[in-house]
């Protein structure tokens, strides 16, 4: 991998990263002041919307995490891997 790509790839990652924080940050910010007004109503409604979004930033961290980090990395090295079998057989 040239460095050009290793920078863009490093890029993306710290963004991908990133989102998810800002998406965490945003999540317990809007619970916490669901909560409070949950607090105030003779029902506590709060853990429904904090449930369904949990599930939503669940999913965004396995996907950010683990699934960009470990398997499309060995996805992209087999396809890397295919493609150069290919082509030597081309040219022999």
């Amino acid at each position: 991998m040239q460095i050009p790509d290793l920078e863009r790839q490093a890029r993306r990652r710290a963004g991908a990263k990133l989102g998810w924080y800002i998406h965490a940050t945003v999540y317990l910010a809007v619970n916490l002041l669901l909560m409070i007004l949950s607090a105030q109503s003779p029902r506590g409604w709060a853990i429904y919307p904090a449930m369904g979004w949990g599930l939503g930033l669940l999913i965004h961290g396995l996907v950010v995490f683990v699934l960009t980090s470990g398997v499309h990395e060995g996805l992209v090295q087999r396809e890397r891997r295919r493609l150069l079998a290919q082509r030597e057989d081309r040219l022999s």
